[in-house]
């Protein structure tokens, strides 16, 4: 298995203004630098990193400068995340387009991972259609990253119609797409991360690592909160999963290399003491 690291904790996540009243290019964009970003994550001792769409988009007219930065750090751009509502017809065209654009930008970043979340919830309430509506798209999705020689799963996350252990039950049986658990959004969804793990070792495409307290609700550095890893790594192990682990971390009040390298120091005492090798 290989460790790496989540962009995401360099400024958060937000979305690009222009989706506002564009669709096609609501991506999800990180407001830190990606230069700095990458360079901490391979100072941490990780040798990967996912970006989410938005901030490969700004890379789109310079490639070069983010293959240099990623070359001189030593690191793999791994895996890119995007994502869409996906059960509403009217603008579901627009949404594959922008995911398209972002398997692209995957492809020429030499990403092999494209990673989704999505499901809207109604203000009217979720219907038995929605799942449908997901599942069929996220095959779509599935299509897509497979055009571009991509590897596609489904991260299950809060606000979404997919956080709980019986929301990921509805949808699994309705789609293709390969699995990526979050472990802290699925505990925070009233789940047992190894035990949904467990439930489908054959969808497991990618996983995201990040541990979780429920009082006060909060994300934190892996061996910090609630979670069971241990436990965890064994149902990774289990499944046959042999691959990247992406640590994740929404955000962090401290410094961001300081958060990463916390995570580090804890998975590497894991994975040793499971006799994992890497």
């Amino acid at each position: 298995m290989r460790l790496g690291y989540h962009s995401i904790t360099w400024g958060g996540v937000g979305g690009h203004p222009v989706g506002v009243t564009s669709v096609k290019d609501l991506y999800y964009l990180t407001n830190g630098s990606m230069e700095t970003a990458v360079r901490d994550i391979a100072a941490a001792g990780y040798e990967g990193t996912e970006m989410f769409d938005g901030n490969l988009v700004e890379y789109a007219d310079r490639p070069d400068e983010l293959r240099e930065t990623l070359s001189n750090a030593g690191l793999e751009l791994v895996s890119v995340y995007t994502g869409a509502n996906f059960i509403y017809a009217d603008i579901l065209p627009d949404e594959l387009h922008r995911i398209r654009r972002a398997a692209e930008l995957a492809t020429i970043f030499g990403a092999e991972r494209l990673v989704v979340g999505g499901g809207a919830r109604r203000a009217a309430g979720t219907t038995d259609e929605d799942y449908d509506r997901l599942g069929t798209a996220l095959d779509r999705v599935t299509d897509i990253a497979e055009e571009f020689g991509l590897s596609a799963s489904y991260h299950p996350h809060l606000t979404t119609i997919v956080e709980s252990p019986d929301e990921l039950d509805r949808l699994m049986s309705k789609t293709r797409i390969g699995f990526c658990p979050d472990t802290a959004h699925l505990a925070a969804g009233g789940g047992d991360p190894a035990a949904a793990i467990r439930k489908y070792p054959d969808r497991i495409r990618h996983v995201h690592l990040k541990d979780f307290k429920k009082d006060p609700f909060q994300f934190l550095p892996l061996g910090e909160g609630d979670l069971d890893f241990p436990d965890i790594i064994r149902a990774v192990k289990e499944s046959g999963y042999d691959s990247w682990l992406m640590v994740e971390l929404d955000s962090y009040d401290g410094d961001p290399r300081a958060a990463a390298e916390i995570s580090k120091k804890y998975l590497d005492k894991i994975l040793a003491e499971s006799g994992i090798q890497r």
